[in-house]
């Protein structure tokens, strides 16, 4: 009996019954150099604990407040004032690090925002002046961003990599992502089914303890670069800084008037419930593509990316905003903010890894809070926007604010794509292109 012939040459056995398919888990393999060295995903895990309570405050301050104190407007200002607080302190904080190193300016961070926290409780329940809830709020502020200093030490142990770094900091933004579709949710349900003061309780106790555990990472803590005696100004002088930053702006108006406007119009169509639903969906859309967007190499300079990415925000916002002219339902409107979603994750991933090639190594983690200190600024700004055009116009005419923000963005990130590229760290090199 003759032997079987041969397969064709190329052809393959299917995988045993089973077996993982090769297609399905390639995207995530990608993702497997990203963590190769040691401790990697022991800050990444602790990280995301601190910032699961950075998405839970929002909620937590404003429902907490409002319930003990029977004022919606209140609680809004208060939230507001702490978010700009924020925005003020975190490039401080930054500077610090980058001069004394993350765990010994992070953990007496945490620390001292824990104590304004408490009095904030405090003072909301025993019915002080109006005042106090200001002033302990934006107190609060004074803890670490946890994302900056994750980005950070990304850039240290794959800076030799610009492809490991590009998925590095897309897994980051996916877990940005994550964190704000489950941290609302959270401290929604510890404020109503508990008490008032147990959302705000449990984001501080996370807050503190993944600020600890993450500063605990000793390992992968980038070195402190070598001291530069002269003035520490003039960091907005660095080329192509502004017109990020400006990027990043129009990217927090973009979020915090698309959020208002979906509440508001959710509202309007007397399906209030739904709201936080269609948030999370924008989240769920941003998250996906921030994954897929780092499992492919990147082929362009981060500069073009980013402008590339800000065009496709722009147009994938006309979605939300012509569903929501039309009067459509919630199910549309929902298949719309996925898709306008999907949109964002690339713009901000491109933004800070070129944020990481623009910025010395001995301001980075300075320049990066500002970055984040921009998106703040931004979100309380489109927030407000958003909230005077849904109380004197129909419904969906907020969304125009979303378009216009994105729009907006596009002549700087344009701006930087015709510029001079970034060199390895921090100085421009004409004519060279880097991942």
């Amino acid at each position: 009996m003759d032997a079987a012939a041969p397969p064709p040459r190329g052809w393959r056995l299917p995988p045993p019954l089973g077996a993982r398919s090769p297609s399905l888990s390639l995207p995530l393999a990608r993702y497997r150099p990203v963590f190769a060295a040691p401790g990697t995903l022991a800050f990444t895990l602790s990280g995301l604990l601190g910032r699961l309570a950075l998405a839970m405050n929002g909620v937590c301050v404003v429902v907490l407040v409002a319930d003990r104190r029977g004022s919606y407007a209140l609680a809004g200002a208060v939230s507001a004032v702490g978010v700009l607080a924020g925005a003020v302190l975190l490039p401080l904080l930054g500077r610090l690090v980058d001069r004394l190193g993350q765990s010994r300016v992070a953990v007496p961070a945490v620390l001292a925002g824990a104590l304004p926290t408490g009095a904030l409780l405090l003072c909301v329940r025993s019915g002080a002046p109006a005042w106090t809830l200001f002033l302990c709020w934006a107190l609060s502020g004074s803890s670490p961003d946890l994302g900056g200093l994750a980005r950070a030490r990304w850039a240290h142990l794959h800076r030799a990599d610009p492809a490991v770094l590009h998925r590095a900091n897309a897994l980051e933004q996916s877990l940005d992502e994550l964190c704000f579709m489950a941290g609302p949710v959270l401290g929604m349900v510890l404020c109503t089914a508990a008490f008032p003061e147990a959302g705000l309780l449990a984001a501080r106790v996370l807050g503190t303890a993944g600020t600890l555990l993450f500063a605990a990472q000793r390992a992968t803590e980038p070195p402190l670069p070598p001291h530069r005696p002269g003035r520490t100004g003039g960091l907005l002088r660095t080329p192509g800084l502004r017109p990020l930053l400006a990027v990043f702006l129009a990217a927090g108006v973009l979020f915090g008037s698309l959020e208002v406007t979906t509440l508001a119009y959710t509202d309007a169509l007397g399906r209030q419930s739904a709201g936080g639903g269609l948030l999370a969906l924008v989240a769920a859309g941003s998250c996906a593509s921030g994954l897929v967007f780092g499992a492919v190499r990147p082929r362009r300079p981060a500069a073009v990316r980013l402008a590339l990415g800000t065009g496709a925000m722009t147009a994938l916002m006309l979605l939300p905003l012509s569903a929501g002219l039309a009067g459509a339902g919630v199910l549309p409107l929902g298949a719309a903010l996925l898709a306008a979603g999907s949109g964002t994750a690339p713009t901000m991933v491109s933004g800070m890894t070129l944020a990481q090639r623009l910025l010395p190594a001995h301001r980075l983690t300075e320049g990066m809070a500002m970055a984040v200190a921009a998106i703040l600024v931004g979100i309380s700004t489109g927030a407000a926007l958003g909230g005077t055009l849904a109380q004197h116009c129909a419904p969906g005419t907020g969304y125009l604010l979303p378009c216009c923000a994105a729009a907006l963005a596009l002549p700087a990130s344009v701006r930087l794509a015709r510029g001079v590229e970034p060199g390895p760290r921090g100085g421009p090199t004409a004519g060279q292109r880097q991942p």
